[in-house]
């Protein structure tokens, strides 16, 4: 199920990247003067941690719980620095910045949630 979980991360990170510079230009989306459109940080910000909180069901170790983060993080920056065809895939500017932020800083709150719930946890454990 982790190694799903992973895989899931994976794709959702080759999809949010490359949908990244998506603007409203005529060409996918309506004409409406050229203005970016980073749909796909709304995608990063919803289903990143929600696939970390999934993995925390699996096990409450950080390895554990923090894998789809891991993959989805190494799979932006292996496909942004070093893309198909040796193709530079990140774009420099605010929208890549706005990506990894909110797709790693609610994962990171929510496996923060999950390794303070394993030691408040053992330390109860331990008093009983």
């Amino acid at each position: 199920m982790l190694a799903l979980l992973c895989f899931d991360a994976v794709l959702l990170a080759v999809i949010e990247l490359l949908y990244l510079p998506m603007r409203l230009d005529g060409q996918v989306l309506p004409q409406l003067g050229g203005a970016p459109v980073p749909i796909t940080v709304l995608l990063a910000a919803l289903t990143t941690p929600l696939l970390v909180s999934q993995a925390a069901r699996i096990g409450s170790r950080m390895s554990v719980a923090g894998a789809p983060l891991f993959a989805w993080f190494v799979t932006l920056v292996l496909l942004g620095l070093f893309g198909p065809g040796g193709d530079r895939v990140l774009i420099p500017d605010w929208r890549t910045l706005l990506l990894l932020a909110c797709g790693a800083l609610p994962s990171a709150i929510v496996l923060g949630g999950v390794l303070g719930r394993g030691v408040v946890g053992a330390a109860a454990e331990r008093k009983s």
